[in-house]
C-alpha cells in the first residue's frame, strides 16, 4: 500500500475533496489509515482524553508520545502534528520542536496555528524542508470564546490576508476553521494551496473533524459538527451487559478459561 504524501494532497486542490480526522492511538490510526487522506494528532487529545480546559495544556512531550503510535501505526494516510502552544514562539524554537517532531515520530508534517505573526516562522520551516500546515480563522490555541470568525469587514480582511500570506509562504495546506462559509469558500477559490474546513464550507477542498465527535464520544455539540453513531451508547450497553454476567457468574463461561 503507497502512503499519500504531500504532493498528492497539493494536487487534490480543486478536485476531489480531502478527508482528514484526528487520532491520539494505535486503534482509531489503524480503522482511519484504510479510509482518510490525513490523519491529525490533535492537540485536541487535551480535551478529548484528558479532561483539560483547553489545548493550551497540553504538552509537547504528550503529543509527541501519542503521534509516535498513531504513525507506527499507519500505512496509508499522511499523518500530521499539532505544534502545541508555546512551542513555535519564534522561527528557532519552532525549528528545534519541529525537527525533534520529524526524527522522534516520523511523522510528515506539522500544522501550527496563525497567520501574518507567525508568517516568518512558517517560512523559515518551510525553507528549513519542514512541510507546514496552516490554521486560520478561530485558533483554538488563542481564543477565549469559540465562536464564529468573519462576521464583520475587519475579520474577514484579517482572515483573506492570513490565507494569502500563508499560501504564498510554503505551507502545503490551511485549515480554516469557524467561519461564515461565504469566506470560506472566497479563500479557497483565491488561493493556490487545498483549504480543509472544520465549521466552515463544504466549497473547501477537504474537511475535518475530531474523531470522537463524529462517533457520539464527546459531551459537547458544536453545529459543525455531524454526529454519525453513537459509541458511548455500544460502550455503555457492553459494559453493562458485562456486569450482569459478572454478577450473575455466566462469565467467565467453560469457553473463557483455561481446562486441562
Amino acid at each position: 500500500m503507497q502512503r499519500i504524501r504531500i504532493k498528492n494532497i497539493i494536487k487534490k486542490k480543486g478536485k476531489k475533496p480531502i478527508v482528514c480526522l484526528t487520532a491520539y492511538s494505535i486503534t482509531m490510526a489503524e480503522i482511519l489509515d484504510k479510509y482518510c487522506d490525513i490523519i491529525l494528532v490533535g492537540d485536541s487529545l487535551g480535551m478529548v482524553l484528558y479532561g483539560m480546559k483547553s489545548t493550551r495544556e497540553v504538552k509537547f512531550e504528550t503529543m509527541i508520545n501519542h503521534a509516535k503510535a498513531v504513525k507506527s501505526h499507519t500505512k496509508r494516510s499522511l499523518v500530521l502534528f499539532d505544534m502545541p502552544y508555546k512551542t513555535y514562539v519564534n522561527k528557532f524554537i519552532a525549528y528545534k520542536n519541529a525537527k525533534k517532531v520529524m526524527s522522534l515520530t516520523k511523522c510528515d508534517g506539522v500544522k501550527l496555528e496563525g497567520g501574518k505573526k507567525i508568517i516568518n516562522i512558517v517560512k523559515y520551516l518551510t525553507k528549513k524542508g519542514i512541510p507546514v500546515m496552516g490554521h486560520i480563522g478561530l485558533l483554538p490555541q488563542y481564543s477565549k470564546n469559540y465562536k464564529v470568525m468573519g462576521k464583520n469587514t475587519i475579520q474577514k480582511k484579517k482572515i483573506i490576508e492570513d490565507a494569502i500570506l500563508l499560501s504564498q509562504s510554503g505551507v502545503f495546506a490551511i485549515v480554516i476553521e469557524c467561519v461564515v462559509e461565504s469566506l470560506a469558500k472566497k479563500i479557497t477559490n483565491i488561493i493556490s494551496v487545498p483549504t480543509i474546513g472544520i465549521g466552515a464550507s463544504k466549497y473547501c477542498d477537504g474537511q475535518i473533524l475530531v474523531t470522537d465527535d463524529i462517533l457520539g464520544l464527546s459531551n459537547t455539540h458544536p453545529k459543525f459538527v455531524k454526529k454519525y453513531s453513537d459509541v458511548k451508547k455500544i460502550i455503555e450497553n457492553s459494559v453493562k451487559k458485562y456486569c450482569k454476567d459478572v454478577k450473575s457468574r455466566k462469565f467467565p463461561s467453560d469457553h473463557n478459561v483455561y481446562n486441562i
